[in-house]
């Protein structure tokens, strides 16, 4: 049999376990206590597949980022889902009085736009330093009013924000636009060529269809002319020869 003290002790170890697992399950949050207690399950009672593998996880950034919205108005019902409260609430943690540029597809003519945060307010990004993102520009600035026209949610909408951007990030804003100026004139020019070939391509073949029917006149009159000397009875005659015996 064993003895008392190791019984005791014995005792005192599983104790000791548990009341470890226990102030590990308190120090853990809800999402974290329910992905030890979904593994253990696995491990224990079903089979060892890891069950990460076959449960989606839908993190808090996910759904910020699936029902952000640039402009919320106070039409928009913001109270109804948990979802809808959350995006809400990082939304009103944003500073809306500049913007902050994505300019990497500038010559696509896409510029993307957000608002700025905490930590670029209190480093003076997007309004003592240039507000496009990759750029830390200090020096000639300006503040230039942008129509920002973006799709969301499958709408197409419009709002006009403030971005403060250095003189070369400036001509990124509108490079797409006069570039398109630039190829304009030379655009004009090769329409109004092809317009010149058409016409005189459409002249030639006016002059060739004038000469066709001139020569087609001419051989009408020398036939007629040619005829001229004979009566129809001389021609009736001489159709009827042959025919009889």
């Amino acid at each position: 049999m064993a003895s008392l003290g190791s019984l005791k002790s014995a005792v005192f170890h599983r104790e000791e376990r548990k009341m470890q697992y226990q102030s590990h399950i308190r120090g853990l949050n809800a999402y974290d206590r329910h992905k030890k207690f979904m593994n253990d399950y696995v491990q224990f009672y079903g089979n060892t597949k890891n069950v990460h593998n076959d449960m989606p996880i839908k993190t808090d950034q996910d759904t910020i980022r699936e029902g952000y919205r640039f402009i919320i108005s106070e039409d928009d019902d913001m109270d109804s889902t948990w979802e809808k409260r959350l995006v809400k609430r990082y939304y009103d943690k944003l500073f809306k009085e500049y913007c902050i540029a994505d300019m990497s597809q500038y010559k696509m003519g896409k510029i993307g736009l957000r608002w700025r945060t905490e930590k670029e307010v209190i480093s003076g990004k997007g309004q003592f330093i240039c507000g496009n993102r990759a750029c830390n520009e200090k020096e000639s600035l300006g503040s230039y009013e942008v129509n920002f026209s973006y799709t969301e949610a499958g709408e197409s909408k419009q709002a006009l924000v403030k971005l403060v951007a250095c003189k070369r990030c400036s001509e990124k804003l509108v490079y797409k636009r006069k570039k398109e100026k630039e190829h304009s004139p030379v655009r004009e020019k090769e329409k109004y060529k092809r317009k010149r070939e058409r016409s005189r391509d459409g002249d030639s073949t006016d002059d060739e269809y004038d000469k066709s029917t001139n020569r087609s006149r001419k051989g009408q009159k020398t036939s007629s002319s040619a005829n001229d000397g004979r009566t129809d009875e001389d021609n009736f005659e001489e159709f009827l020869e042959g025919m009889f015996p």
